[in-house]
């Protein structure tokens, strides 16, 4: 970082290079601490007829400069480094960093000998790496060799992570699976003149094996084993790994990324990565429990850190559903989830060949947005669905290790962490974060509260919130060098907060049945008191202090003794809770909760919940 302290840094510029575009934010240190100043946007350059990645960015600085006032770069388009007052006008920046999944980002495959263990071991390194798993190769997955050949050909990624065998286990698999991506022979997506980059995170007795199979075909580096005993991962090592072969050999052969490094204080990280960098850094400093999601056109990535009584320190998990998205991917959505599920969001009958046309109209034109209220509602139950699905990928997938050997007794049989059973407790989740267009540009952001509580059903307390302008990449990187100024910023720019959700947990459902008595003590001393009834959602208003931060409320909620708001079924619970721009939402349809099946129940409860809470216009909404 050119040798600055973090001390010594007061202008800071990132960027990150989205495959349509390049986003730019300008931090300033002012009184005291670091804020979002302006933030500037430009099409990405890496495809024809430009081809040079640095033009977008230059365009997307060019933006920061007018919007600032602030030159930042010089005659010859360099960055001016460092930042200097030149006779009362701003010059320049202290650091530039820079994330990207321009190119389709970093494509990954992962081989490991059985599925379920050092296989799902391999995924998780490269998820949590910033990486798209486009398949997992494993001794165990009932392909044949050579469908498993034709599997890595066909694929072409930027790089190969092998894993397989514990520290002085057997060798055999192992080394199969090397002799399986010779044959292969794969060639890099990205570049010709240059092998593959394969990278060995296996039984170390297996080292040798792999180099005379692996050494000459491809660029092969070694590192510590992801799985060394069945009882402990060590995926660190391989996860610096690939983000070091990113760097030279995927970013390098991309147009202009080479100039670009040049510029950067800091090594350029995949987009994806950088997200996950900046939850689980901001999990890990105020010691919570979260769970961010983007749900982008393609594509929809979950993030979570959980602290489960094995891993109290927290363990971060990363998922990316690559056929869940709004645009491109829609129609995945629709046939994964179904119309049923889609439609029993949506408060009015609509055609299904009417419905279906929407779909493939999205998917052909990709920036279009709704042009009525019906078809924001249909938009959005879409989005719930899609969030859902993705949400299941992720729990199954966020687990303890598989394949642990542990002394059980006949409770543990009821334990939901058992060997295997996922470590999402949605129960002890502090905050839920939504980020991507559906959810961080919804006309009313108790659109955004409401599509993420109905996909991800948070039990007990919540808080709510949503990314303002999809800065978390570049915050994310920014943790890397000046983790001080990038949490500042996330907690006081980047995140809008929307409030805290109250959900008892229970599944004695009976209409009518009183769930729970509530008292709010307000910050201006009134004070709001009763009862949710089973089915029913309330909405108190409580926002934002003159110093803009959320205001907090003192409350005490006594659940009846069928439900459970974290202490237990019946037990009281003593919280504060946070405001923001929805308030606070007392949702009393029990968890887990379904819709009535009833058509007509389900659409006059949709509606009531809807007008509860404000989510669209009442009196469009009362003539569907």
């Amino acid at each position: 970082m050119k040798g600055l302290n973090p001390e010594d840094i007061k202008i800071i510029l990132a960027t990150d290079c989205g495959s349509t575009t390049t986003k730019a934010i300008l931090i300033e240190y002012h009184d005291g601490e670091y804020r979002l100043i302006v933030r500037g946007e430009a099409p990405t350059t890496v495809e024809a007829p430009f081809e040079d990645v640095t033009m977008g960015v230059l365009n997307a600085i060019n933006e920061v400069e007018e919007l600032s006032g602030r030159k930042i770069l010089d005659e010859n388009h360099k960055i001016i480094n460092p930042a200097k007052d030149n006779g009362g006008s701003k010059i320049g920046t202290d650091i530039y960093v820079s994330t990207s999944s321009a190119g389709g980002g970093l494509q990954m495959m992962v081989a490991g000998v059985v599925r379920k263990m050092t296989a799902e071991s391999a995924e998780r390194a490269a998820l949590g790496a910033g990486a798209i798993v486009m398949d997992a190769i494993a001794s165990n997955d009932k392909r044949l060799p050579h469908e498993q050949i034709e599997r890595i050909r066909h694929l072409r990624p930027d790089m190969i992570l092998l894993s397989g065998g514990v520290d002085g286990g057997t060798t055999t698999h192992v080394a199969e699976l090397a002799e399986l991506i010779a044959a292969a022979d794969p060639k890099p997506r990205l570049g010709s003149g240059y092998n593959l980059p394969v990278i060995y995170a296996g039984n170390v007795d297996a080292r040798e094996a792999i180099k005379s199979t692996l050494s000459h075909k491809s660029a092969l580096d070694i590192v510590d084993n992801l799985r060394p005993v069945l009882e402990r991962e060590n995926l660190h090592p391989a996860r610096e790994k690939i983000h070091d072969l990113f760097m030279e050999h995927v970013m390098a052969q991309a147009p202009g990324y080479n100039k670009l490094m040049e510029w950067t204080d800091a090594p350029i990280m995949p987009t994806p990565g950088a997200v996950g960098k900046i939850i689980k850094r901001v999990a890990d400093e105020e010691n919570i429990e979260a769970v961010g999601v983007d749900i982008g056109g393609a594509t929809t990535d979950v993030f979570s850190v959980f602290r489960p009584e094995s891993k109290p320190e927290g363990e971060f998990n990363r998922t990316v559903s690559a056929n869940l998205g709004m645009s491109y991917s829609v129609s995945n959505v629709f046939a994964e989830a179904t119309l049923p599920k889609v439609m029993r969001w949506v408060p009015f009958d609509m055609d299904e060949r009417d419905l279906r046309n929407r779909v493939k109209n999205k998917m052909i034109r990709p920036t279009t947005i709704p042009q009525s209220l019906e078809e924001l509602i249909f938009e959005q139950a879409i989005a719930k669905e899609a969030l859902r699905l993705a949400f299941i990928q992720h729990k199954s997938f966020a687990t303890e290790l598989k394949g642990v050997q542990q002394q059980r007794t006949i409770a543990d049989a009821f334990d939901q962490t058992a060997a295997g059973a996922t470590i999402v407790n949605m129960m002890t989740l502090n905050i839920l974060i939504g980020s991507g267009g559906v959810l961080s540009h919804a006309p009313r952001r108790q659109q955004s509260a409401l599509m993420m509580i109905d996909a991800f059903q948070p039990a007990g307390v919540t808080k709510l919130a949503v990314d303002s302008i999809f800065m978390m990449p570049q915050l994310g990187v920014l943790s890397e060098v000046h983790g001080k100024a990038a949490t500042e910023v996330f907690n006081k720019d980047c995140l809008i907060h929307l409030g805290t959700n109250v959900a008892p947990a229970g599944e004695d459902i009976k209409e009518g049945r009183e769930m729970m008595e509530y008292k709010i003590e307000l910050p201006d001393g009134k004070v709001e008191e009763g009862k949710i009834i089973y089915g029913q959602m309330k909405l108190i208003k409580l926002g934002f202090g003159e110093d803009g931060l959320p205001l907090t409320a003192k409350a005490t909620l006594r659940p009846d003794r069928h439900y459970d708001l974290g202490r237990g079924r019946g037990n009281t619970v003593h919280a504060d809770l946070s405001g923001g721009v929805v308030g606070i939402i007392l949702d009393g349809r029990g968890r887990p909760f379904d819709l009535p099946i009833d058509p007509k129940t389900r659409v006059s409860k949709l509606k009531e919940w809807m007008l509860e809470l404000d989510i669209y216009p009442r009196e469009r909404l009362e003539k569907l």
